[in-house]
């Protein structure tokens, strides 16, 4: 059964982030805010993608002097949703 998460991102041009997930797969993700064709561009990427996957590949990764990025951020929601399945099993 598919969810839709929603996340505040801090420090990005990207204000809200919202993934649709079916168990460990992202169905969908939809950006509000940030720079439009490289959001799409991970949009694409990641649909189809396990969590941990995305995680592993998005986690760490800088905006210029940022000590984040958008999809930084992306890992970070992913981190919370699965640190928030795991309190409730």
């Amino acid at each position: 059964m598919s969810e839709i998460i929603q996340y505040q991102t801090s420090g990005v041009c990207c204000g809200i982030m919202q993934v649709k997930i079916n168990g460990e797969v992202i169905e969908d993700a939809e950006f509000l805010g940030g720079c439009n064709g490289n959001l799409k561009g991970i949009k694409s990427l990641i649909k189809g993608m396990k969590i941990n996957d995305v995680i592993s590949k998005l986690q760490g990764i800088k905006c210029g002097d940022k000590s984040t990025s958008c999809p930084d951020q992306l890992a970070k929601c992913l981190v919370e949703y699965k640190s928030k399945q795991l309190k409730t099993v």
